[in-house]
């Protein structure tokens, strides 16, 4: 390992989020309706960004399989589950999002 990365040890657990949409073709056919509910899941998690818990979320444009990814940062696992219910996409049934745990590797923090 490098010096700029280490092990984060800070006592916060890392989960990685997908979010999966209705049909491969969401982004390109999407309705005014969807596009509006789409506007308000980016809202939230850059919210969710500006409190320190998404690390970094966003589309993965796989042609296949397209999909949403984040990296947060929580406190305990229990936060996930309800960070994730209260998205504007799965209230909207629009996203199904599962989550895993990671072992984050993070840039060393300056003090």
């Amino acid at each position: 390992m490098s010096d700029s990365t280490q092990m984060h040890h800070s006592g916060k657990l890392h989960f990685m989020l997908k979010s999966t949409p209705p049909r491969t073709t969401f982004q390109q056919d999407m309705s005014d309706e969807e596009r509006t509910i789409m506007g308000k899941h980016i809202a939230y998690w850059t919210d969710k960004q500006n409190q320190g818990i998404a690390l970094v979320f966003g589309p993965v444009r796989n042609p296949t399989s397209p999909h949403g990814i984040a990296i947060i940062e929580v406190e305990n696992e229990d936060q996930v589950p309800k960070l994730i219910a209260e998205d504007p996409a799965v209230i909207a049934g629009i996203m199904t999002t599962e989550y895993h745990p990671m072992l984050a590797v993070l840039p060393n923090q300056k003090s």
